[in-house]
């Protein structure tokens, strides 16, 4: 099966409709919306960094695809969080449609930057969403809610930039646990993986 038949595959099994790029509100601080490939979030599902206990939140989520599979796959929570009002309006008709166990699953239109993290959020998913002055903000807000409430937290970066990388590398708290080798999906390119960083449950 191509590549491309096997999203509309997979989106037809869910019950949603997720394929295709929309850049119509990209700026100079948010980077278009692009679905992360299902083979890779199967790869993440499969890595059990992930599971019914955890709470995901998928920053950029665009129509919501990360949520609906991973969430499909491991049993996790998750909330989606875009700025862009009409792709989260079709991860809200995406809910609605969705073939699964819709009340684990919650979308919001906020700005990622300005968004105050659940104390129970625990794994956090990023695929280029935003710049890193905008990433930086939301690590921000992460380790005030980890100060809060210390516990075990996984940041995940796919297809991560070399900026990101150095950004996340300068802050103190965040760790770096492994990485997911995505390459022999797409070869021929070195950013096809998934960064995993830790914080731990204490300080």
């Amino acid at each position: 099966m191509k590549p491309e038949d096997r999203e509309e595959s997979l989106d037809k099994k869910l019950n949603i409709h997720t394929v295709g790029r929309d850049d119509a509100f990209e700026d100079d601080h948010h980077f278009p919306y692009e679905p992360t490939p299902y083979a890779v979030l199967e790869l993440l599902a499969d890595s059990e960094w992930i599971g019914e206990e955890n709470l995901l939140l998928d920053y950029g989520c665009g129509k919501g695809r990360a949520s609906f599979y991973l969430t499909s796959a491991t049993g996790c929570r998750s909330i989606g969080i875009d700025f862009n009002e009409g792709v989260v309006a079709a991860a809200e008709q995406n809910r609605t449609d969705y073939r699964g166990d819709r009340s684990r699953i919650a979308f919001l239109c906020e700005g990622a930057e300005r968004y105050e993290v659940p104390e129970d959020a625990d794994r956090f998913y990023f695929f280029n969403p935003f710049s890193e002055k905008v990433l930086q903000s939301v690590i921000g807000k992460i380790l005030e809610s980890w100060y809060r409430r210390p516990r075990h937290l996984l940041l995940m970066f796919y297809y991560p930039s070399d900026g990101y990388i150095a950004a996340l590398m300068n802050v103190e708290e965040l760790d770096f646990l492994d990485e997911i080798d995505c390459s022999e999906l797409f070869p021929g390119d070195r950013r096809e993986r998934i960064l995993c960083f830790e914080v731990d449950d204490a300080y």
